[in-house]
């Protein structure tokens, strides 16, 4: 009677991982942001895409093409069982470790001498190796915190009285060396992320693994002792920005005195304030930013944002806040209704991704923070960083599929 059950309940599960089932939700959400952040792209780009490369359709016809290419991908993960990716776990974390090494080797693009942070390929033209890092440390944890629950939480099923001691001491010195591993790869990828020149990068992926060495069964002292360590960095770092590197330096003198360098360090800045103070509640409609027409440098990539508010207004700006916060909480509802513990972190540190990333963009742009050159995901140009966000959001739909929610 057992068999047929298990049974019934492995086909059910195996028809939920298929061409359909997947939370509709969460795919309105996912396009809803797609295409407003198309449509935004190619708003503040044309004018700087015909000064600079003489095709206003330049950025939009890019950027159009990752887009397709990232559905695409996305609609082909989710029909894939999430759980055939722990085989690949191990394997991408050292594939990501290979890419930032040798991103520190080869020659960077033409007019960014200081920072090695892309690698050129025929074809495709330039992917950032970060943002496969930020996946590989998500997938890795999830997949070894997932494996080792048990002794990371200090659970440990006795079948005796005379082994209590024995299994007890076994699971504390997994506990500590899983806990000891997990430091070591955030760490050390963070480090490789850092010597590229990419400070917001190495920050990124340090709040990710930070949030998921939480999952992992850290105690609170030891959850808040790492937070203190953090915090009094960042304070080292106020107090005397001369520590970080040549380019970050004077961006945290710039956002602590308004009046550093105005033409240059607070140029991009001030003019962003200037575009959402000139937007008002309401916009001034869709194509008619004034700031966008080369007072803030580069308007389709980190500032994307200041362009959005001047075009659509406080309003405008707030829904689109309002649509990553959807993001969120219907990620941790899927999260939380998945089936097993994998699914459940990657679900978790996917969305938690996503949701740092934006907010801290939007942090910069609003001069809440120091300027990082943190992308807004959806939003900002680039074709890496699109089809990654779109292919873990095809993990996250996979999840879905066989999470205990109502499909439609």
């Amino acid at each position: 009677m057992r068999e047929k059950t298990v049974l019934k309940e492995n086909k059910k599960r195996k028809k939920q991982i298929g061409l359909g089932g997947f939370d509709i939700i969460f795919f309105i959400i996912v396009l809803s942001l797609t295409t407003i952040g198309l449509i935004m792209m190619f708003s503040s780009s044309y004018t700087y895409a015909y000064y600079k490369r003489g095709d206003s359709f330049y950025f939009l016809k890019r950027q159009l093409f990752f887009v397709v290419i990232g559905i695409i991908i996305m609609f082909g993960v989710s029909t894939v069982d999430y759980r055939k990716l722990k085989n690949f776990a191990s394997l991408l974390l050292i594939v990501s470790y290979v890419l930032l090494v040798v991103v520190l080797i080869v020659p960077p693009p033409a007019g960014y001498e200081e920072f090695h942070r892309w690698i050129r390929l025929p074809l495709v033209g330039t992917f950032q190796p970060s943002e496969i890092a930020k996946f590989a440390i998500i997938l890795f944890f999830s997949y070894h915190m997932d494996k080792f629950y048990r002794h990371n939480n200090g659970l440990v099923k006795h079948n005796s009285k005379d082994n209590i001691v024995n299994i007890g001491s076994i699971n504390m010195a997994r506990m500590s060396f899983n806990k000891f591993l997990y430091i070591l790869i955030l760490l050390s990828t963070c480090a490789l992320i850092y010597a590229e020149n990419h400070v917001s990068g190495a920050l990124l992926v340090f709040a990710i693994g930070f949030f998921m060495l939480y999952l992992a069964g850290f105690r609170n002292w030891q959850f808040v002792a790492v937070l203190i360590l953090f915090l009094l960095l960042v304070m080292a770092v106020i107090i005397k920005p001369e520590i970080l590197p040549g380019h970050a330096s004077p961006r945290i003198k710039a956002w602590l005195d308004k009046d550093y360098s105005p033409m240059k360090y607070r140029w991009q800045t001030n003019n962003a304030l200037y575009a959402i103070a000139s937007g008002g509640f309401f916009g001034k409609g869709i194509g008619n930013s004034t700031q966008k027409h080369l007072y803030v440098s580069e308007p389709q990539n980190d500032f994307i944002f200041s362009i959005v508010c001047e075009e659509l207004g406080l309003i405008g700006g707030t829904l689109i806040i309002g649509l990553f916060i959807a993001l969120l909480l219907r990620g941790l509802y899927i999260a939380n209704r998945s089936r097993d513990r994998f699914g459940t972190f990657l679900c978790l540190g996917i969305v938690f991704q996503i949701s740092i990333q934006a907010a801290l963009n939007i942090g910069v742009v609003t001069d809440m923070l120091p300027n990082t050159g943190i992308s807004l995901p959806f939003f900002s140009y680039g074709g890496t960083a699109m089809i990654m966000l779109l292919a873990e959001l095809g993990i996250v739909l996979s999840i879905s599929r066989s999470s205990r929610i109502r499909k439609f």
